[in-house]
């Protein structure tokens, strides 16, 4: 097996884009995502290799068309679906295999195509694949015509809506790659890693390595399997001979022994990395890389999660996929914001809601620690959506779930797997109509096992369909457990009454959690989906401590001419609860493993609880630009090490305006209200009230808290009376970008008085310009009712603030943003890019 020169020309902008690298036998892995052409329409005839395209708009994946429309209330996604377009789109992209690379085999892999895929390879259909979260691959090899142009075409159909209850996106909005190895190589999500043994001085490490031969004879090849520390020390290696039949698979099983282990954690995620060969003599046929973790983790009835031998709270949020004015279009930079926020906010968890995710995502929790319930469906055969994943889940569900389940699995930050969301099924009333176990097991096609027939009773189709999916899941990974997140808490619950599910998970229902252990002996515990409190950033509905419940009862209509929900903690929907509820239940029951908070960041869709204009949610702790909103302050200072000190509401009220400041604070056993000088009282938080609250009379000038521990001030926070708004102020998260194209910088933009204070009702609307090797790839504001384009080179402040996402356009340089609005002073900031 000798050395080859792979050269893959691609056609790009009227000329060829070439890859040209000198590589050995072993496997590359390209990102297929530069020079494609777009038609926003149905083109049957595009499938053909000779359609004519280049009037085809060009462009990079990921790509989503549909943030790039208008909002409207006769798009057919409805609100749930963020009021935005659908359709139908096709993708076309050109390139030519060298003849050299004949004896080599090509993959083609799509992250994610929302959805109804069709992917042709020179007017040949590889495969359809219907759900829109889910990654899959075609093997282009026998379709390839060497030396010669090829096409691959690639028809989405996000036509018939709705089928999400959130924001989906159309189109290829996750990465494509091309996977080129020898005919012999590791198979596809063919590495297994797990660690069964872990402790202080010792790990082992359990590696399971599917070798695939695609030629016609038996073939003997050694696998070489090395595992190196973050450093890159080589701590464990082992070499296992494997003998592969022709046209099969052989699996090769290596135990690695790694003396006194770095343990994966929320707080210090250790990494190593894997490196699998397959050699041939002196050659390396393929080589495999997998990142990995060592850690050793339980769900415990009683004490909840512990982690390497410690409790700990699982201090997790529940997030779309969305990434705000980006879309659904993945961008790595994009995602490690949002992570960075909730980091430093004290959250360590993630739940995918309610799809498998990115797998760049899944990369980043792992590299930064968090701890992931990781999800494969938001419904079974019941729909929730006229046209949703349900029309398809008997046909595909198996396929889904293996794949889902096989490309995740050895992600150290993943320790649940959910193979449900509120699906329809669990409610004890649903197929009230029990059957014989040889009946369901014919029906769901379960065979005869006599693990199955050998129980005694009956059970409901649903709960044996649970069953199914769980037994799918731990056919493939034993080591983690499986759950779902249930809206009926009762034992009645079908699939709490299967048996299958390791863990009980609860959405809301805070009421009934403290008969968790009674209902559900010997069960773990998890609180899979909490709260659904609601705020709009920066509006204030006093008073504060009178609770409100938006809609009141979903039977009753509901209406409100503000669109905003009041950011304190005081307003949550019906089946809800508020933060500090649900932190104090967490906090005060062991068994409860944690929670995941709905929601980390809004997100775009699902605006309970207003329709029409209303087109993002009002869930989020964080606003859609990434603008934290107030209860933020209230996770920091319960669950991060971090000094907080966070007073609001603003001071700019009518005079004479009674008016309710909270403060979150912690570090400190006392805070004092000041107003103008004068004292408004000493308060303290208590286990049952986790801020503090004054109720004080308005008068222009400033409002100051005063934090003190032992006596001493520990930390102080004034606001300010805002005058007329004169100014712009730019704050970019990052001044200095990587020129790959890809890479962005998030500026903050604040509408400020002329002594530098935020005005904290300001709307001007901010114009921006970009001169040099950047462009604007998105504006927002946060807030849920505007209409104003994402993709648009200007933006109106909301309540004081707006966001601009400049890109770099993949070459060394500078770019300058400038911001205007007219009666105020113009700002500008520079960014490198190297």
């Amino acid at each position: 097996m000798k050395k080859l020169l792979l050269f893959l020309h691609v056609f790009c902008c009227s000329c060829f884009m070439v890859f040209s690298t000198t590589v050995s036998t072993c496997r590359e892995r390209i990102n297929l995502g530069d020079c494609w052409r777009f038609h926003n329409g149905d083109e049957p005839e595009a499938v053909d290799a000779n359609f004519e395209d280049t009037g085809w708009q060009l462009l990079d994946l990921p790509h989503d068309w549909a943030i790039e429309g208008n909002f409207s209330k006769d798009n057919s996604s409805g609100t749930g679906g963020g009021a935005l377009p659908g359709g139908i789109g096709w993708y076309r992209k050109t390139f030519v295999p060298e003849k050299a690379d004949s004896d080599m085999k090509f993959r083609i892999v799509f992250d994610g195509v929302y959805m109804n895929s069709e992917v042709y390879l020179n007017g040949i259909l590889l495969g359809r694949r219907p759900y829109g979260y889910i990654t899959f691959s075609y093997d282009l090899t026998p379709h390839l015509k060497w030396g010669e142009k090829n096409v691959l075409a690639v028809r989405v159909d996000n036509s018939e809506q709705p089928n999400s209850r959130w924001y989906s996106g159309c189109g290829i909005y996750r990465n494509v790659w091309l996977v080129k190895t020898e005919a012999v190589h590791v198979g596809e999500w063919g590495n297994y890693v797990t660690t069964p043994v872990v402790n202080k001085s010792e790990a082992i490490v359990r590696v399971q390595t599917t070798v695939s031969n695609e030629t016609d004879v038996d073939i003997k090849v050694t696998v070489c399997s090395s595992l190196f520390d973050a450093e890159g020390k080589c701590v464990a290696k082992a070499d296992t001979l494997c003998q592969v039949g022709g046209q099969a698979d052989a699996v090769a099983v290596q135990q690695l022994s790694v003396a006194d282990p770095h343990r994966w954690d929320v707080e210090s995620p250790y990494l190593y990395t894997l490196i699998t060969e397959l050699m041939d003599g002196e050659h390396c046929i393929d080589r495999y890389e997998t990142i990995t973790g060592i850690r050793s983790f339980k769900f415990d009835a009683q004490k909840g999660f512990v982690l390497n031998g410690k409790p700990t709270k699982i201090n997790g949020v529940c997030m779309h996929h969305d990434l705000g004015c980006l879309g659904a279009a993945v961008n790595i930079r994009a995602i490690e914001r949002q992570l960075e926020i909730l980091k430093e906010m004290g959250c360590n968890g993630i739940r995918c809601s309610h799809n498998p995710p990115a797998p760049e995502l899944l990369d980043l929790c792992d590299r930064m620690g968090f701890i992931v319930m990781d999800e494969a469906f938001d419904m079974w055969r019941k729909k929730k959506s006229v046209h949703d994943y349900a029309r398809y889940f008997d046909d595909w569900y198996e396929r889904d779930l293996h794949d889902f389940i096989m490309r995740d699995r050895n992600h150290p930050s993943i320790f649940l797997w959910s193979i449900g969301n509120e699906v329809l099924e669990q409610w004890s009333h649903a197929d009230a109509d029990t059957l014989s176990l040889e009946e369901a097991n014919l029906i769901l096609n379960f065979g005869h096992s006599d693990d199955m027939l050998a129980k005694d009773g009956e059970m409901s189709v649903n709960s044996l369909l649970t069953k199914k999916l769980s037994d799918l899941v731990k056919a493939l990974d034993p080591t983690r457990p499986v759950t779902a997140g249930c809206n009926e808490p009762a034992p009645g619950n079908h699939l709490f009454k299967s048996g299958a599910l390791d863990i009980i998970g609860y959405n809301y229902h805070n009421a009934n959690i403290p008969d968790v252990p009674k209902n559900f002996p010997g069960k773990p515990f998890i609180i899979t989906e909490s709260n659904s409190a609601l705020a709009t950033r920066g509006y204030y509905r006093m008073p504060s401590d009178k609770e409100l419940l938006w809609p009141e009862r979903w039977d009753k209509p509901f209406y409100d001419s503000s669109f905003s929900c009041s950011s304190y903690d005081n307003c949550h929907a019906p089946w809800g609860n508020t933060h500090e509820e649900t932190l104090k239940l967490v906090r005060d029951n062991d068994f409860v493993s944690g929670q995941y908070v709905w929601t980390g960041f809004d997100y775009i869709g699902e605006p309970t609880p207003f329709g029409w204009p209303a087109r993002s949610s009002y869930f989020g702790i964080v606003d859609l630009a990434g603008f934290p909103k107030d209860t933020y302050y209230l996770y920091q200072s319960e669950w991060s090490e971090e000094q907080v000190l966070h007073l609001f509401p603003h001071w700019n009220w009518k005079p004479g305006q009674v008016v309710d400041m909270w403060c979150y604070y912690n570090k400190a056993d006392e805070v004092e209200l000041f107003v103008n000088g004068k004292s408004q009282g000493v308060k303290s938080k208590t286990p049952d009230c986790l801020h503090a609250m004054w109720r004080v009379e308005y008068e222009p000038g400033s409002v100051k808290v005063i934090a003190r521990k032992n006596g001493k001030v520990v930390g102080e926070k004034e606001i300010r009376t805002a005058g007329e708004p004169v100014q712009i102020h730019l704050t970019p998260d990052r001044s200095q970008l990587t020129a790959d194209g890809k890479d962005l910088s998030f500026i903050t933009v604040e509408i400020l008085d002329e002594e530098g204070n935020l005005c904290p009702n300001a709307d001007n609307l901010v114009n921006f310009e970009v001169e040099g090797d950047a462009f604007i790839a998105g504006v927002d504001n946060g807030s849920p009712i505007s209409m104003e384009r994402f993709k648009d080179n200007k933006r109106r402040a909301f309540y004081g603030k707006c966001l601009v996402v400049i890109q770099n356009q993949g070459k060394q340089g500078t770019a300058h943003l400038v911001a205007t609005s007219n009666g105020l002073q113009s700002a500008n900031v520079k960014i490198t890019i190297d």
